[in-house]
């Protein structure tokens, strides 16, 4: 069995009388891709910011690579990367600018033409952030959490707004990320990125996980239960058209 990495268990969050989290319970392996999945307002995102050392649990336990979230939150910090929204930015710097603000709040010193160009965006280098199309604030955000060379690093929706060219793009270097030995964490609205991405989902719902294995075993368990699509399933979707016509080179705006 993999390297347990993150262990929650019995994870609780409360607001007042309200209960976001009900006492979940979930492993994530090392080097894997796992995907936390949920309607919005399920928890999905109070469980990861509970992870990230970003908001306080009510009980239960936490632990990050062997750190205790109670004891050791600064450990884990340490030892994480946290995808900013892009309105996170300042948008008047450019592109190395921005990376030697983030190499110094981590106190790391960062080969940026190397950091860019792992994520396509070294011709971009003296861009301003606010001169960028989205799939390329999308790539920017996830270097940032490379910085400081995490064990981890956290998605949350990185694909929202993207079109299918800069979407698959993206997927390509959230796979490339992982084939380094970075354990990913990701959040998605989007079940066809989930399926192709992910090793392993939760799925979670009004504060529980009411599903947790492989995209393959949890769509065979529906299958066994006599559901059929309405339809005959088709060895291409319409995303798979759009691509073939328009092209797979990834283009800026």
């Amino acid at each position: 069995m993999s390297n347990v990495i993150i262990s929650v268990k019995d994870l609780v969050k409360k607001y007042g009388q309200f209960e976001a989290v009900k006492g979940i319970s979930f492993e994530v392996y090392e080097g894997e891709i796992f995907g936390l999945l949920g309607p919005n307002g399920a928890g999905k995102s109070t469980t990861l910011e509970i992870i990230e050392t970003l908001r306080e649990k009510t009980s239960g336990e936490v632990t990050v690579k062997g750190f205790n979230l109670d004891n050791e939150p600064e450990e884990i910090k340490k030892i994480i990367g946290v995808q900013l929204q892009t309105s996170g930015f300042y948008p008047g710097l450019n592109l190395m600018e921005l990376i030697a603000l983030f190499s110094g709040l981590y106190n790391r010193k960062v080969d940026a033409k190397a950091l860019l160009s792992s994520v396509n965006l070294l011709d971009k280098a003296k861009s301003k952030f606010k001169d960028l199309s989205g799939g390329q604030k999308q790539r920017f955000s996830i270097a940032t959490t490379l910085i400081n060379e995490p064990d981890i690093i956290f998605l949350d929706e990185p694909t929202t707004g993207l079109d299918p060219q800069a979407r698959r793009n993206l997927w390509e270097l959230i796979k490339d990320i992982r084939s380094k030995g970075t354990t990913v964490i990701i959040t998605t609205h989007y079940m066809d990125e989930a399926e192709i991405l992910c090793d392993r989902i939760a799925i979670i719902d009004s504060g529980k996980i009411v599903a947790l294995d492989t995209t393959d075993k949890l769509i065979d368990d529906l299958v066994a239960t006599g559901f059929e699509r309405p339809k005959e399933v088709k060895k291409a979707n319409l995303e798979d058209v759009f691509i073939h016509l328009t092209g797979h080179t990834l283009r800026e705006e």
